[in-house]
């Protein structure tokens, strides 16, 4: 009769339910695991059989047969090792079964027998809590497990102490919750000299949860600009916190169980690979994209990037997720983002200086810019240049105003956005589409003559056109003003510009 201890596979953020079932078979010594698994699972032998061998057992010179089910299901990763050493030992009645049978098990094994970390213990535990059932999981991460709730967590740093625990000698401390960790500023705004319309922009842009592109010359400030977005954008809230941690957690990169109240800040280098920034590689794991969902996702030097790879944000930037096809898997990652765009006016960077522009100009300008497909530009709400910082603006003093009185207003409008969407699926004015924009958007008379005019000018495309509405209606809310008017649409259309044409 086969052992059976329960644990689970991570597709994307789902954790879908695995059972470990291992017989002992009469026939020559093996050990066989089968179930569609990756390498790591495979080696999971060794780690297993060196993890008994430390505590001064023996196998069973029998055939152990591991069997991961159901078959058909992808399992990749370290964390089946502690399952399966589980269910041998239970096998070979060193372990009681019925007590395993309340638990969901993830965890690496040493060669020592210590329970050493693996990615998705917060899913595993969202999944256990939902299953009715306890979580067993390595001492590093029991208090990444106990975010999850009112389920059960034992924690035990190796392999001799849980056995221990389960058989009621020295009992496991009950982990509790890592610290929520206050949200943390970078660069303040007050470094930033002169770009008074670039930072009203990036106002604008944190006031919605809107997309913003910054052109402009080497050294005007674009980067620094994009690095005091986080500082004046309001913490994440529990819920959002504990969905940014899942993504961290799938990704390894949540240590401590530490949850953090800062907006993720993602910046890839322009040499990032399409999987690095949506997601995917051998082992399907979150990109960048996913990495600063509910945060900031910054792209420097925009044209540098592989045109495929930059296009390949087209669909994240619209539904808010991205989906990762795998001949062996169909994985799915929330990529609710807010994407900030710096570049250069053109390869040199000095277009609009005489002195110092190449010889190729204008045309160079077009030739750069048309590196970015129009229908990425399209999905970028605020369009701003930004322009060189004189010797004279260098001399003069700090701003009076910085990131503290900026990020108060941002806090204002959006909990006005908040008590607007309460019952709605979005969030910011940046997600509102369809009906509700129409509802809560809808300009005054004078605003929808001027909208339509300047939609048959600038030719704009729908998408243009509803996030024009959705600019204005962020404009009107730092206004204080319940309706979207003239003034508002006037500002919203100076941000968007056309891109140039080869």
């Amino acid at each position: 009769m086969a052992t059976i201890v329960s644990t689970v596979a991570y597709l994307g953020l789902e954790a879908r339910g695995v059972e470990v079932q291992v017989q002992l078979i009469p026939g020559l010594p093996a050990f066989n695991v089968v179930g569609l698994g990756d390498k790591a699972v495979g080696e999971s032998r060794e780690r297993v059989r060196g993890a008994i061998a430390a505590m001064g057992l023996a196998l069973p010179p029998k055939r152990i047969a591991v069997n991961l089910s159901p078959a058909d299901l992808p399992k990749e990763g370290s964390h089946f090792d502690l399952p399966i050493a589980l269910a041998l030992l239970g096998a070979m009645g060193l372990v009681d079964v019925e007590a395993l049978a309340d638990y969901i098990v993830v965890g690496e094994l040493g060669l020592d027998a210590r329970i050493a970390p693996s990615p998705g213990v917060l899913l595993a535990a969202l999944h256990a809590s939902e299953q009715g059932k306890g979580l067993i999981c390595p001492a590093a991460q029991g208090a990444e497990a106990a975010w999850a709730g009112t389920v059960e967590v034992v924690a035990p740093p190796d392999l001799l102490s849980l056995l221990n625990h389960l058989k009621g000698q020295g009992l496991l401390a009950t982990p509790v919750p890592g610290e929520a960790d206050e949200a943390t500023h970078g660069p303040d705004l007050r470094q930033v000299k002169g770009q008074e319309t670039a930072k009203r922009a990036l106002e604008i842009a944190a006031s919605g949860g809107h997309n913003l592109l910054m052109v402009g010359p080497p050294g005007a400030g674009k980067s620094l600009m994009a690095a005091c977005l986080p500082g004046i954008l309001p913490p994440l809230d529990a819920a959002e916190a504990l969905e940014v941690s899942m993504v961290q957690s799938v990704a390894g990169t949540l240590t401590g169980g530490r949850l953090t109240r800062t907006r993720p800040f993602r910046s890839p280098h322009h040499s990032a690979s399409m999987a690095a920034l949506t997601g995917g590689g051998l082992k399907v794991k979150p990109g960048e994209v996913s990495l600063a969902h509910l945060g900031v996702l910054f792209l420097d030097e925009l044209p540098e990037f592989n045109r495929a790879v930059l296009d390949s944000l087209r669909q994240p930037l619209e539904t808010g997720t991205v989906s990762v096809a795998r001949a062996n898997a169909h994985v799915t990652f929330p990529a609710r983002v807010q994407l900030i765009a710096a570049m250069n006016p053109c390869r040199c960077g000095h277009l609009g200086d005489a002195g110092l522009a190449c010889a190729r100009a204008p045309r160079c300008a077009a030739d750069y810019q048309t590196k970015v497909s129009g229908p990425l530009l399209d999905r970028i709400d605020l369009h701003v240049e930004v322009q060189a910082v004189s010797a004279a603006d260098l001399v003069l003093p700090p701003p009076a105003e910085g990131s503290a009185e900026v990020a108060a207003r941002v806090a204002k409008v959006r909990a006005l956005q908040r008590d607007r969407y309460r019952d709605e699926a979005a969030r910011t004015n940046a997600e509102a589409d369809g009906d509700l924009l129409e509802r809560v958007a809808t300009p005054d008379e004078p605003g929808r003559k001027l909208l339509a005019q300047a939609a048959e000018a600038m030719r704009l495309s729908a998408r243009g056109y509803t996030r024009i509405l959705r600019v204005a209606r962020t404009i009107a809310d730092m206004a204080g003003s319940d309706g979207v008017g003239r003034l508002h649409v006037a500002e919203a259309l100076s941000y968007r510009r056309q891109g140039p044409r080869a």
